[in-house]
């Protein structure tokens, strides 16, 4: 099974972001990405065993042990390719909290061999894949609100012709932070 680890978004953040792709996609051509698929990828596994998932989600409990609720502020936005056929990305600001989950989450998924795209954590939100970016200015955006992310999630990707759907096979709780 193809699978990945991710911050899944809260409800108004996600909105936000939500609203923005929806701004965007008035003025740029391209395939943007329902609502419902908006995460930030802390580690993407790809073509997994059975065994190899249980050993992740031993690892994501690891790796979230202790751990409080992270923050997430968006501060730019992004592509990976070519402007004619551009993946097009929110980013997020790498706080020290969200970089240090993000090491620990890969840690523990090398002490188990479960294997990870090893590429640098760039911390991003995917709004829209095939996006023609051209040179005309983008409109006003209204960047989301910064919000507490909670929730830690080992997903399943099954691809289509309709894209990527993403089944939830194991959620971790981070705590609240003492204030």
């Amino acid at each position: 099974m193809r699978a990945f680890i991710a911050l899944e978004l809260p409800a108004d953040f996600a909105d936000d972001v939500a609203a923005m792709a929806r701004r965007l996609s008035a003025s740029l051509d391209g395939r943007f990405l329902d609502r419902s698929t908006y995460h930030l990828t802390l580690a993407f596994l790809g073509d997994i065993d059975d065994a190899e998932a249980s050993r992740a989600m031993d690892a994501l409990d690891a790796a979230c042990a202790g751990s409080t609720s992270v923050s997430l502020a968006s501060d730019s936005l992004g592509k990976f390719g070519c402007p004619a056929d551009a993946t097009l990305w929110l980013g997020v600001a790498p706080g020290p909290a969200l970089l240090s989950l993000a090491e620990r989450v890969r840690e523990e998924l090398a002490a188990r061999d479960v294997p990870f795209d090893p590429k640098p954590f760039r911390p991003h939100i995917t709004l829209g894949r095939r996006v023609h970016i051209s040179k005309k200015p983008l409109p006003p955006l209204a960047f989301p609100l910064p919000a507490q992310v909670q929730t830690v999630t080992l997903f399943k990707s099954t691809l289509s012709r309709d894209g990527a759907e993403y089944k939830p096979l194991y959620t971790v709780e981070l705590a609240e932070p003492n204030l």
